[in-house]
């Protein structure tokens, strides 16, 4: 795997966390897949949520949730306006996960 050509706007959204789009090589269908890091974790927990074009990883209990959120909601978005993950530019992709961020 390696991670994607990125513009100068890079795709974080919250502190402490960071997302990137992926593309597997070993796929026979190339396609995008965001990463979503979080770096706060300090309970111990290990927390994973995947789906099939999104992976959420460590982060405090309320980065997690916060960065899950915002992915979920994105992608609803996009599913609204007919696009694909492959299909969407990176700076609307980022803008879409500025505004679909939950505020504090």
């Amino acid at each position: 795997m390696k991670i994607a050509g990125r513009s100068n706007s890079a795709l974080k959204f919250v502190p402490k966390t960071t997302l990137l789009p992926i593309v597997n090589d070993n796929s026979p269908k190339q396609g995008k897949h965001l990463l979503g890091v979080g770096l706060d974790n300090h309970d111990g927990h290990k927390r994973i949520t995947t789906a099939e074009k999104f992976s959420i990883v460590g982060g405090s209990e309320e980065t997690h949730d916060r960065m899950t959120e915002t992915v979920v909601k994105t992608f609803e978005n996009l599913k609204d306006s007919g696009k694909e993950l492959e299909e969407v530019e990176s700076k609307e992709l980022s803008d879409l996960l500025a505004k679909n961020t939950p505020k504090k």
